[in-house]
């Protein structure tokens, strides 16, 4: 089986998708800095491995971390052991911390934040509007990153004072850029920052998930602190990256698709078929670590062996043809049906994923209503990915806004 090398730079990611499907349902990669696993690569074959119990998240499992081969230095080391939380345990353990998050996330509690995240879309939209006209916007900046990042720290309770610091480690922490020797400060720093929060909502408890952690584990639930750090870390990670990819995403594809656009700003399109055929057709994460396998496993004609670690290539898969047949290729916000598994499947699928299609849902709406006449400032071929090979993550999204809807051209 030839091993396919992931780009660290991540400068072909639809070719390097491509080349994954060919390679079969499993397929050997090396991962940045030499380390070797297997990926998944067909939506059939991730679905069965995503719910077969010899596919877990215990990183003792894997053969290379047992050996000493895989460095605390790794750039993608926090990505692959990121410490004991609902993301890297199976069984009771996860079920157990997983739930007051699971309970927190529901469609109907979600679905109480709408007003907040309207009233923070607009603020959002009126910053935009007041910058200077006929210049290009950073809308990835100025509006993508803003939203979810505000709206996961409402819920968790984290202070807007500690956005830029954040914003700064996890840069670091997702980028297979970053330094060998700032790994470890790095890692230390985010955990002091993450219990200095905590610390602080155990002195001045709030309405807010991060509280209902605490208060949970001093009323008998057994969460430790090292687990009440770790999910706050995971969540707030998770629940902006994922986010700001979609919006970015989602204004991309409609720029590059003028015709469907036309029918998405008309009304022929719904919005939701626009963000679920994004979430399929150029997905927010692109590959996700990591499972290990506790004994071999059939994948298709191939085996996934004993003690090796395993990737989802959500990016491979979301155009797999098996699935979505000959045009899985090709963005059509009409596709029905459309049944992706972008925010995973089985037991660790994402638990903020109705969080982020009502953010997505009242944000992009807004968005175009406000300016509808939005186009890119650069060609679409110039849009550049950042050095991260778990999220598919632009740079920027230069935009030219026009003339906000209302104002007189």
């Amino acid at each position: 089986m030839t091993r396919i090398a992931l780009d660290p730079f991540v400068r072909d990611l639809d070719g390097e998708s491509a080349a994954l499907r060919a390679a079969g349902p499993l397929a050997e990669v090396e991962l940045p800095g030499g380390v070797h696993v297997y990926a998944v690569t067909r939506h059939a074959e991730a679905r069965a491995l995503l719910t077969d119990s010899r596919v877990v998240k215990d990183i003792n499992v894997w053969g290379a971390w047992q050996r000493g081969e895989i460095p605390m230095d790794w750039p993608l080391i926090g990505l692959a052991n990121p410490g004991r939380s609902m993301l890297t345990v199976d069984g009771a353990d996860h079920r157990r911390l997983r739930t007051l998050v699971a309970q927190a996330l529901t469609v109907k509690r979600v679905e109480r934040l709408r007003a907040g995240i309207e009233a923070l879309t607009n603020a959002s939209l009126e910053k935009l509007a007041a910058l200077p006209a006929g210049q290009p916007v950073d809308l990835k900046a100025e509006f993508a990153y803003p939203l979810p990042m505000n709206v996961i720290s409402e819920l968790m309770g984290v202070d807007a004072a500690d956005h830029p610091r954040l914003k700064e480690l996890f840069e670091k922490f997702f980028s297979t850029q970053t330094p060998p020797e700032e790994v470890p400060q790095m890692m230390a720093d985010l955990g002091t920052l993450f219990t200095k929060i905590v610390d602080d909502k155990r002195a001045n408890p709030g309405d807010d998930l991060t509280s209902a952690l605490i208060a949970a584990s001093e009323d008998g639930d057994n969460l430790t602190d090292e687990e009440i750090v770790n999910t706050l870390q995971l969540i707030i990670a998770a629940g902006h990256e994922t986010t700001i990819s979609l919006i970015v995403n989602v204004v991309e594809a409609l720029q590059t698709h003028p015709e469907q656009r036309k029918q998405v700003l008309g009304g022929e399109i719904p919005w939701d078929g626009v963000i679920e055929e994004t979430l399929r057709w150029n997905t927010p994460t692109s590959h996700v670590l990591i499972r290990f396998a506790t004994e071999d496993i059939e994948v298709g004609d191939k085996i996934l062996p004993k003690g090796e670690g395993l990737i989802i290539s959500f990016g491979a898969l979301g155009r797999d043809e098996e699935q979505y047949g000959p045009t899985a290729g090709e963005f059509d916000a009409t596709r029905t049906p459309n049944r992706h598994i972008a925010f995973g499947h089985g037991p660790h699928v994402c638990p903020g994923a109705a969080l982020s299609r009502l953010e997505a849902g009242i944000a992009l709406p807004a968005l175009y209503e406000r300016f509808p006449e939005l186009e890119l400032a650069v060609p679409a071929t110039e849009l550049r990915n950042k050095p991260i090979v778990t999220q598919n993550d632009l740079y920027e999204l230069p935009v030219e806004l026009g003339c906000p809807f209302g104002h007189a051209s």
